[in-house]
């Protein structure tokens, strides 16, 4: 594969482009529970096939109307919804805001359609695409199920799958006392993301070798 082939981020990944993304939520059902606080970084390669991060959104989030605000998952994150200097916005906002940069982000890059990256992917994908149901979104650039999970690609590439201790072992640095912030758990999941494709092309493993 030519290198100015193997080095353009539409041939990385099938022609996906990839999303990082970090949902903090008021319980675990995507159906009753509210999106609390979502950030979104979008990834770019540069002209030698290393993956780097690239722009980045994040918003504090108003509970839809009706949604179950279990106390113990507000414990776990912190957040008091009722704060008004969360500057919270609807999440129709939200979405409108990240799916534009996505959807610029695909076009820019010459992709088919966006897909997720996120630390334990099952649980942010399905929160979001609830939430894109739920304020009637049509124009959805993610994939309805595909997703890249980080705590998987951790498993394999580090033996870990608990994000601060992936970061810890792959020498990025993390503060547990910002954690479970949406935008400061999507940077380390972008930089862990990023850090093991890039270090499967210095092993040799990209692009493949006919």
């Amino acid at each position: 594969m030519p290198d100015f082939i193997a080095n353009k981020l539409n041939e990385r990944f099938r022609g996906f482009f990839p999303v990082v993304i970090d949902i903090e939520t008021s319980g675990f059902s995507n159906q009753t529970n509210a999106v609390l606080e979502i950030a979104a970084i979008t990834l770019k390669m540069n002209h030698e096939g290393w993956l780097n991060v690239d722009d980045k959104l994040h918003f504090h989030v108003n509970p839809f109307e009706g949604a179950v605000l279990e106390p113990s998952a507000l414990a776990f994150n912190g957040i008091d919804p009722n704060n008004p200097l969360r500057g919270a916005v609807d999440e129709s906002d939200a979405l409108d805001a990240i799916f534009k940069m996505v959807r610029k982000g695909i076009k820019d890059n010459d992709c088919n359609r966006a897909v997720i990256v996120a630390h334990n992917a099952h649980f942010d994908h399905g929160f979001l695409m609830a939430a894109a149901e739920r304020c009637k979104i049509k124009r959805n650039p993610f994939h309805p199920f595909a997703t890249f999970d980080t705590a998987s690609l951790a498993g394999l590439v580090y033996g870990q799958t608990v994000l601060a201790k992936a970061c810890e072992t792959a020498k990025i640095p993390f503060d547990h006392k910002e954690a479970h912030s949406a935008l400061y758990d999507t940077e380390k999941t972008a930089v862990l993301f990023c850090e093991m494709i890039n270090r499967w092309k210095s092993l040799g493993g990209w692009p493949l070798q006919e």
